[in-house]
């Protein structure tokens, strides 16, 4: 473990924590400390702090508002029946995080110290940590730019903090299927882009595809790929699976697809229970013939916020196709039993994923 210091300073006007939790919602409610610490080109890394949750205050003219120098991970802390707090997979994030950085020229953390200050800020915020089912307490590392000028250069300054909220459903539906509509029009990225980086522009250029689904009742949208048109990549803010005839198709990631730690670990757990799975490009062709013919058994996103999100409807040119009846399938559920089960300590982690405080 790294002895990398961190210079704690506790609020001294503590928030009182939410007392129902059926209300909580997905980031609505913030912790009372929030982590910091800044990169200079020359200095590295150093001022490693954990303060009392308040408003940030940068310079206008910071790259991260003018360019869009900004990353961010988002993964979550969860109660056990033990009363103990455990993180789900954080290395993969941190790891995920530096590969975002290095796209958007931003400095990467040494692996050792990022899960230092991480387990160091969750540990002093883990009362927030809901026990009720279903909730966590969600984190939310981020980076930016924030050299003041307004020349175009690689960053010579930056910010890397954590947040934290406690939250219940990311979505209100809970684990009841959504519905779909596959995007035409738009497209979230290409390869040689930013796709497979976790940064905010990739977000902002999504949302308004997604205002056009939800004026039409749908949750979110099925991205294509950005060149043909015509390849499946993924749910807005997650990654996306099929069950086709008995077989767990999703698409490979090509270099526009944000590689989830949720999507690895459904992944895992698939190969484990003996389904075969397929990483591969699939066409809007063939997930449609698929629909049609009803090869198409299942459909379900997968990421941190969700955890797993089973599809009961997908819309295509305003085609609407029903998956499983619109009802959640038995593939579905047990994924979402097995990686709740793992990440609340209710079932036994075979995989080594988990880690205590």
């Amino acid at each position: 473990m790294t002895n990398f210091d961190i210079k704690i300073t506790r609020t001294d006007a503590p928030k009182a924590k939410p007392a129902d939790t059926s209300k909580l919602g997905f980031g609505k409610i913030f912790t009372d400390h929030m982590f910091m610490m800044d990169w200079n080109s020359e200095k590295g890394w150093y001022n490693a702090r954990i303060v009392p949750f308040e408003n940030l205050s940068i310079h206008p003219a910071s790259t991260v508002l003018h360019y869009g120098s900004e990353i961010f991970e988002g993964l979550k802390a969860y109660r056990r029946a033990d009363g103990q707090v455990q993180l789900f997979r954080p290395i993969e994030n941190i790891r995920r995080m530096n590969r975002s950085a290095e796209r958007l020229c931003l400095p990467e953390i040494p692996e050792d110290i990022a899960l230092h200050v991480l387990k160091t800020f969750v540990d002093l915020e883990k009362d927030w940590t809901p026990d009720a089912d279903g909730t966590s307490l969600y984190l939310r590392p981020f980076m930016y730019g924030n050299d003041e000028s307004l020349g175009v250069h690689a960053v010579h300054n930056a910010t890397y903090a954590i947040i934290a909220s406690p939250v219940g459903s990311y979505y209100p539906e809970g684990i009841n299927p959504v519905k779909i509509m596959i995007e035409d029009q738009d497209v979230r990225a290409v390869r040689g882009g930013t796709g497979y980086a976790k940064c905010g522009g990739n977000y902002a250029a999504s949302n308004r595809a997604g205002e056009r689904a939800a004026k039409q009742g749908y949750s979110q949208v099925l991205w294509l790929d950005g060149v043909e048109r015509k390849y499946i990549e993924e749910v807005g803010a997650m990654n996306v699976m099929f069950k086709i005839d008995g077989k767990i198709v999703t698409p490979m990631l090509s270099g526009s697809i944000l590689p989830g730690i949720t999507r690895m670990s459904c992944i895992a757990v698939l190969k484990d229970k003996g389904f075969e799975v397929e990483e591969r490009l699939l066409s809007i062709d063939e997930l449609a013939e698929a629909l049609e013919n009803g090869k198409l058994e299942e459909a379900w996103g997968c990421g941190t916020a969700a955890v797993v999100s089973p599809i009961g409807e997908l819309c295509y040119k305003g085609v609407k196709y029903p998956v499983n009846n619109g009802e959640i399938g038995a593939t579905t559920q047990m994924l979402y039993d097995t990686l709740t089960g793992i990440q609340w300590g209710k079932i036994e982690d075979t995989f080594g994923w988990t880690e205590s405080l």
